[in-house]
């Protein structure tokens, strides 16, 4: 975040951070509430992303329950020791069939429900949540997190790739339709959230690395 931004509202920062590979992540099925582990590269992933976000001075960290956000949100808290805070609420989205499905296997079986999804209409995938759902779960349990920290604080959310995205959208303002205009998330990468004059704002996306200042005319 740019040093102009800290003066702005009270200059917080919400890190949203992808859980580490999954088996399953690996053979493209579709994981969404169903409870996978974190494989051994998923493992390594968090232990490294853990130590460049801990310089980030994270305030606190509040994650998903599912054990693979959960695992990779612990490799954080072993180097700020702070507590985790988990919450159901920060599960990927339940989409009920299409669980265990490869994406193949969607495409095959759900073709048309598949298609009006990546069309932006609102669409109950596997008879599953709504994404608008899915945020109305999640959002309110980043920004009740948020409220708590100081001024120019930091927090890092541990999630999942649906479920971040549908926070990021409706953070933002952002109409659902719109939503799917933010790329995926690959595994252990995060956004970065600022807190700007006018709300919150996008700073960074699919990150790997830290945060840079924006130096130039739009910081």
């Amino acid at each position: 975040m740019s040093r102009s931004d800290t003066g702005k509202g009270r200059g917080r920062r919400i890190v949203l951070w992808r859980h580490g590979q999954t088996a399953w992540n690996l053979e493209r099925r579709f994981q969404g509430s169903t409870d996978i582990e974190l494989t051994g590269t998923g493992v390594s992933q968090a232990r490294r992303s853990a130590r460049l976000l801990a310089s980030l001075k994270p305030d606190a960290i509040v994650s998903s329950d599912l054990s693979r956000a959960a695992a990779t949100a612990d490799e954080l808290a072993s180097i700020t020791g702070h507590a985790v805070t988990r919450d159901p609420a920060l599960r990927e989205t339940y989409a009920g069939a299409w669980q265990g499905l490869t994406h193949e296997e969607i495409v095959e079986r759900h073709g048309e429900e598949y298609a009006a999804w990546k069309r932006g209409e609102p669409v109950r995938r596997g008879g599953g949540e709504l994404e608008t759902e899915v945020a109305d779960r999640a959002a309110p349990v980043v920004l009740r997190h948020a409220d708590k920290l100081p001024g120019g604080g930091t927090l890092v959310v541990v999630s999942h790739g649906g479920t971040i995205r549908t926070t990021i959208g409706r953070l933002l303002g952002l109409e659902a339709r719109h939503w799917e205009g933010l790329g995926g998330l690959a595994n252990c990468s995060w956004s970065v959230l600022g807190e700007g004059a006018r709300g919150w704002r996008l700073l960074e996306h699919n990150a790997g690395t830290l945060p840079e200042p924006v130096l130039g005319d739009d910081d």
